[in-house]
């Protein structure tokens, strides 16, 4: 189980008129975080750097990825993967826009600045534990919608969403534990689930308040 946010956040602040940007998102994947990345350049398309860092996690372990942007090596990407390796957070892409304000502030300045964007951001951020998972599909009757529902709810299980067909059709997000116990439960017939079907894994977010 690892720590992540909740949900995106952002930061600014101005050292000797330049201006710093943070922004925070979360993410699951490389490619996930690639694209956020080519989104903000075309949005901050005037600013002089956009610097950044991101930490994912994986099957095979955790993505580490950084990049000073053209600032001077070790002074801005390097500082805003350290800010998340020490605060072992996971699943996260942090980029610091920078508007350059006309004053050079040396390499340690730089770092302080960088530094002091990433925590302004996280420290606007709601925190949330994140594992792997797996997104599942429940089938049910209508008769048996709310039993199935208030399960969930009463057991902190995220219903993702809910399709109305022939029959009612959740799709749910379970950790391994909380698969099998709905597993055995639909088996002692605790609950009216016609079909239960994993979709995919995933990494999931619980214990939001942390």
């Amino acid at each position: 189980m690892a720590k992540t946010i909740l949900e995106n956040t952002s930061a600014q602040i101005v050292e000797k008129k330049s201006k710093f940007i943070a922004n925070i998102y979360h993410v699951q994947t490389q490619e996930q975080a690639e694209e956020i990345l080519k989104e903000t350049r075309k949005k901050y398309y005037d600013a002089r750097h956009n610097c950044y860092a991101y930490s994912i996690l994986t099957k095979n372990g955790i993505i580490n990825k950084m990049s000073d942007d053209g600032e001077p090596s070790g002074t801005a990407g390097a500082p805003i993967l350290n800010i998340i390796t020490k605060n072992e957070i996971t699943n996260i892409l942090v980029i610091v826009t920078r508007y350059f304000g006309g004053v050079l502030l040396g390499t340690g300045g730089l770092v302080k600045a960088y530094s002091e964007a990433t925590i302004k951001a996280l420290e606007n951020a709601k925190m949330a534990n994140e594992e792997l998972g797996f997104e599942v599909k429940l089938v049910t009757t209508y008769s048996e919608l709310e039993k199935v529902r208030y399960y969930c709810e009463k057991n902190k299980i995220c219903i993702e969403t809910i399709e109305y067909d022939e029959k009612a059709n959740l799709v749910v997000e379970v950790n391994k534990k909380e698969k099998e116990t709905l597993q055995k439960i639909i088996d002692e017939g605790k609950i009216n689930v016609e079909k239960i079907d994993v979709i995919k894994e995933k990494n999931i977010r619980k214990n939001l308040e942390i």
